[in-house]
């Protein structure tokens, strides 16, 4: 059983890890202390309904239009669980290794914001969904402990107009379904923490569960902080609240860990309290002291039974599985050799755009489009897959990137990029040729033919006969250059190239320009 595996995998290494964890660790910036941290993820479901109410889960919709009664804490309305939100959230404590309780409960967790209509948040915080979970830091080859998956409420979204005296309120954010996944304080550095959300991001993508999009507010983290000498226990803990890129966390760690450090040394004491982060000034701010467990009140939701998950119902989740990052991760590299920068690169456009809504994901991200491409490529015949590689990632995700354009919005089909690859085998097109036609097909959206454009751009490889042309241009209009090559400079060579390749617009060879060159200047 699948569930069972990933639990007992977790449950043997739990040991190593404990003792790994507790081992101090110093960083060259602040040498003699160590910095704690660990990470509250917020992730909000791919669902299309919320999480209690059959509401629409769109957010992409005028303000409060998507608001039921319960959404907005009318007296008498009762909540509905969303099984597809704990279908997901299966799902992804699977993903992570986490021991799944065959029984959870749902809490009410009381706070007063004008973003929580009802006075109090559904959450699960006695007794979770999962727990004792792990994720691969991938950059950093550590691991991070999940200490508990809960599902809970999100609450409403309130903004402020630069120089406005009062907030707006959006409900329809109220009550969509979120993912609580809570870290022990196994990071160390600001660099970790990156990297433990950025793989934290890639598996929720990859099952499916969530678009984990942090710019558009879909992911969101907060962040624990404290920092001790060796031998020393661990410090008081700050917490920074709302993140929303992994490069403002790993600037909010560093400012934080920095503040302590700069208390301490004075003889000061940390206070315990929820921060804040200023993203322009790049230093963290006092939110409010730190609430703990008793200052929520917390009390079993009286309107919703427990949560009972069957032997079976989870076995059905765990059949439905997709790969995951690590193993796409592996096979990329040992089946087609390509490079981890490469893979991630990949794997990052094929987890950014392949998430639909109630986890259907399709698969016509990156990847997928990578090995359509090079099931037709034979690397022991004149190309390698670092050709297709590079035509992808580099020209062909780059350029989309640049023209802020999705990948789902490529209009480079894969039978148009086999027959690019197939003219540049050919050597009927030069790599110049190559990018030039791609740009080609994205600034015009033609679904014409790659020969047909070929043609009518002018875009085949120079004939040895043009070729020989072009460079005896080249010698003519550079006599200097020219005879400092004949002379034995070869560095001057590959400015004679450059002439060749600026008149040929790119349809020479720049190799074969040389070898050309050389011969005639010999």
């Amino acid at each position: 059983m699948l569930w069972r595996l990933c639990a007992n995998i977790v449950h043997r290494t739990r040991p190593r890890l404990a003792k790994e964890f507790s081992t101090f660790v110093s960083d060259p910036r602040w040498p003699g202390w160590q910095a704690v941290i660990g990470i509250e993820v917020h992730a909000q479901i791919r669902s299309r309904a919320k999480l209690f109410s059959p509401s629409s889960n769109s957010q992409d919709i005028s303000p409060n239009a998507h608001v039921s009664l319960f959404d907005a804490a009318f007296p008498g309305t009762l909540p509905v669980l969303n099984r597809r939100c704990v279908d997901l959230a299966v799902r992804t404590a699977l993903a992570l290794g986490c021991d799944i309780h065959q029984r959870s409960s749902f809490d009410r967790k009381h706070y007063f914001y004008a973003d929580l209509p009802s006075g109090y948040q559904i959450t699960q915080k006695y007794a979770p969904l999962a727990r004792n979970g792990r994720v691969s830091v991938d950059d950093t080859g550590r691991v991070v402990r999940i200490e508990q998956i809960q599902l809970e409420q999100d609450t409403a979204k309130s903004t402020k107009s630069p120089g406005a005296e009062f907030w707006r309120i959006d409900l329809n954010r109220a009550g969509a379904g979120l993912m609580e996944i809570v870290s022990l304080p196994d990071m160390r550095t600001p660099e970790e923490a990156g990297a433990y959300v950025r793989s934290l991001q890639a598996v929720l993508r990859a099952v499916g569960a969530s678009d984990g999009k942090m710019e558009q507010g879909s992911l969101r983290c907060d962040v624990n902080v404290s920092i001790n000498r060796e031998g020393e226990p661990f410090g008081t803990r700050c917490e920074i609240k709302n993140l929303n890129s992994v490069k403002f966390l790993m600037s909010a760690i560093l400012s934080e860990v920095q503040r302590h450090i700069s208390l301490l040394s004075l003889g000061r004491s940390i206070a315990q309290e929820t921060r804040g982060f200023d993203e322009e000034r790049v230093e963290t701010y006092t939110l409010r002291s730190k609430e703990d467990a008793p200052d929520y009140r917390y009390m079993p939701d009286p309107n919703l039974p427990p949560l009972i998950l069957t032997e079976g119902y989870i076995k059905q989740i765990a059949k439905s599985m997709p790969e995951l990052p690590h193993a796409i991760r592996s096979r990329l590299q040992s089946q087609y050799g390509i490079s981890a920068r490469d893979t991630d690169i990949l794997m990052s456009i094929e987890s950014g755009t392949d998430v639909g809504f109630d986890g259907e994901p399709s698969r016509g991200g990156a990847v997928s489009y990578f090995e359509q491409v090079a099931k037709h490529c034979n690397p022991k015949v004149a190309i390698n897959w670092r050709v297709p590689c590079v035509l992808i990632t580099h020209e062909l995700v780059g350029q989309l990137v640049f023209r802020d354009e999705p990948f789902s919005a490529n209009p480079v089909t894969v039978t148009a990029m086999r027959d690019v690859l197939s003219l540049l085998k050919n050597k009927t097109l030069t790599g110049t040729s190559a990018k030039t036609l791609i740009r080609h097909i994205l600034n015009t959206k033609t679904t014409k033919p790659v020969a047909v454009l070929v043609q009518e751009l002018s875009l085949q490889a120079s004939s040895p006969e043009s070729l020989e042309k072009l460079c005896q241009n080249a010698i003519d209009a550079l006599p200097q250059e020219s005879e400092a090559v004949r002379k034995g400079n070869q560095r001057v060579l590959m400015k004679l190239v450059g002439r060749v390749m600026k008149h040929s617009r790119g349809t020479a060879n720049a190799k074969d320009a040389a070898a050309t060159l050389k011969q005639m200047l010999s």
